[in-house]
């Protein structure tokens, strides 16, 4: 009896030995995934009835999709500059497209950060943060952008051919997963496509790849009942104005059915371009024996109008503007959690955090973000309500808006007028009554009005 305790002593010790000096498990490879102007229901899995984005609806379904993902700015380059700092706008100072980050704040940047903690860095597509001059190529292992602030879809490869640019960042992915993917140390890989970005100056504006002409052809794309004009008319005059650039590029794109449907349709095509983008990467993750210790998260820098409100781009408060697909993909997460349709509030500003906290980084002390993987845990972060704020240009063009956003509520305030907006989220999700000046919801007003002063200097 003594001899069988001791045996047993003696194998739980090596046991406890062998625990004790196995080697940590190695960190994930990371690949962060932006679309330009993709909004939150343009995906096939958020119940879309003519978009079809299978890749995509394949992570979502085997990872966890974030049903109430937000930018805290809806413009480029200020969402690019939250999602590399993981802070508001108010904190980052990068309200416009000249301003870049200085060498400090550069070097508190997800990627940089990383770099410094032995991961191999990569960038490709659309950099979209500051000066063109000052693009960081020479601070990552592989960089792979566009020189100037936004590029174009229609290139030509080293024989002449054609080449669209989502094909160009599907090649560049392929490369940098053959330079750098058989290697012991780690990656993390930022992508950044320009689709389904208008090409600005070209009177077409939505471009895919012709092979995709086929695509949609046959259906009919239902226009919002919100594209109704009484909703642009509801507007003040400040901003009912032919030189409020939303309604100028409304214009360009969907004024009369027609033009619509080409519009919307080809918006449509550029998403299946990167939907078609991710398969061939996953694909490649598996044929590389990498797809197990590689996360995947997607995500759309901001949201985009297709006509609701007599709107086209981005930049206001709207839902269509403001909300954004998000989805995590961590093939090594429990089983129960996989698959999972979070229902938190997730932002911008977390994006940052979360890689980080994926290779046991602790992120700087000025982030503002939370790590997503808290919410997928359930943890209790206490975020109920975020501050929106968006500066650029100003009145008459872009008329500045700033407020606070919840579940239930959210409160605009055109910041240049001091006109205010506010729709009750849990009976009109649509935000089709502004409730402002309902003296029946002066009592709300003034709490959802205290809310923004104090988040307002809170963000700073």
């Amino acid at each position: 009896m003594m001899v069988l305790s001791l045996t047993l002593l003696l194998m739980t010790m090596a046991c406890q030995q062998e625990q004790s000096t196995s080697e940590p498990e190695s960190p994930p490879n990371i690949i962060f995934l932006l679309t330009d102007d993709q909004r939150a229901d343009a995906l096939s899995i958020a119940g879309h009835p003519i978009l079809k984005t299978p890749h995509l609806d394949a992570l979502a379904r085997d990872g966890v999709w974030f049903k109430n993902a937000y930018v805290t700015t809806s413009i480029c380059c200020v969402s690019r500059a939250s999602i590399l700092s993981g802070q508001y706008m108010s904190r980052h100072g990068i309200d416009d497209f000249a301003t870049s980050f200085g060498p400090d704040e550069l070097s508190n940047t997800y990627p940089m950060l990383l770099k410094k903690n032995g991961y191999t860095t990569g960038f490709i597509g659309k950099y979209g943060v500051g000066k063109n001059a000052d693009q960081p190529a020479n601070m990552y292992d592989y960089w792979n952008c566009s020189k100037t602030s936004q590029p174009v879809y229609e290139m030509e490869d080293e024989e002449g051919n054609y080449l669209h640019h989502t094909d160009k960042v599907d090649q560049n992915i392929q490369e940098f997963l053959t330079k750098f993917g058989g290697k012991d140390q780690p990656f993390c890989l930022s992508v950044s496509f320009k689709a389904p970005h208008v090409e600005d100056r070209d009177p077409r504006q939505f471009i895919p790849n012709p092979r995709y002409d086929d695509r949609y052809v046959d259906d009919v794309v239902v226009p919002s009942d919100k594209t109704d004009p009484k909703y642009w008319e509801a507007f003040p005059d400040f901003f009912r104005t032919d030189e409020n650039i939303a309604r100028e590029r409304w214009k360009m794109r969907y004024d009369g059915d027609e033009l619509f449907q080409r519009s919307v349709k080809n918006y449509y095509r550029l998403i299946t371009g990167v939907d078609d983008v991710v398969g061939n990467l996953v694909a490649r993750l598996k044929e590389m024996d990498l797809d197990k210790n590689t996360v995947i998260m997607f995500m759309g820098d901001n949201g985009f109008y297709l006509g609701e409100y007599g709107l086209a781009g981005k930049w206001y408060g709207h839902e269509e503007s403001i909300r954004v697909p998000l989805i995590v993909y961590d093939p090594r997460l429990p089983k129960d959690q996989k698959g999972q349709q979070n229902q938190a509030i997730a932002l911008n500003i977390d994006i940052a955090p979360t890689i980080l906290s994926l290779a046991n980084i602790a992120p700087p002390s000025g982030t503002q973000g939370i790590n997503l993987y808290d919410l997928i845990a359930g943890k209790d972060v206490n975020r109920d309500e975020f501050f929106y704020e968006h500066t650029f240009y100003g009145s008459p063009k872009i008329p500045m808006v700033e407020g606070v956003v919840s579940k239930e509520s959210k409160y605009m305030v055109y910041t240049e007028h001091g006109y205010e907006e506010m729709f009750d989220l849990t009976t009109d999700p649509s935000e089709k009554v502004n409730l402002a000046k309902d003296p029946s919801q002066a009592d709300r007003l003034a709490v959802m009005q205290q809310k923004y002063k104090d988040w307002k200097e809170k963000v700073k």
